[in-house]
């Protein structure tokens, strides 16, 4: 009898139960992405990739496969033109499963260089997929917006 008291609780209890969002999940990796940019934190940019990612940077001219490549893509974009930020303007979500987000939007990025302030805004588009139990990125696209 006990048993199916406890039974009848978690099954009455099991709409209170939280479960993950893969959308908020993976958005919060798109958080720490703009975070790390503003910081001009290599690591903790690289760390929100994972090993097979497909990057396409603003200055990039050919699809990037390797972390080492990806790396030396935002030594050269993020130790140069600080301060800098990254703005998420408007996008939109699209979870493609319970393991695998699309985000597409609009973003602003600013920076100095040689005094001046400079602005981008671009089209972006993130795919984030868990991997080994966390969210990364796995592919990364950013084009200039046309004018």
């Amino acid at each position: 009898m006990l048993r199916v008291l406890f039974i009848s609780a978690v099954l009455i209890m099991n709409p209170l139960i939280a479960y993950p969002d893969p959308k908020e999940d993976a958005l919060e990796v798109l958080n720490q992405w703009t975070r790390a940019f503003a910081e001009a934190d290599v690591d903790g940019i690289i760390h929100l990739y994972s090993s097979d990612a497909l990057f396409l940077g603003t200055g990039s001219k050919l699809v990037v496969t390797q972390t080492k490549e990806i790396r030396e893509y935002f030594e050269r974009a993020l130790l140069n033109d600080q301060p800098r930020t990254a703005t998420i303007n408007n996008y939109s979500v699209l979870e493609l499963s319970d393991t695998v987000v699309v985000f597409s939007g609009l973003d602003t990025i600013t920076g100095v260089r040689s005094g001046n302030r400079t602005i981008s805004n671009g089209r972006v588009t993130i795919v984030v997929a868990m991997r080994d139990g966390e969210w990364k990125i796995v592919q990364f696209h950013r084009s200039q917006l046309p004018e």
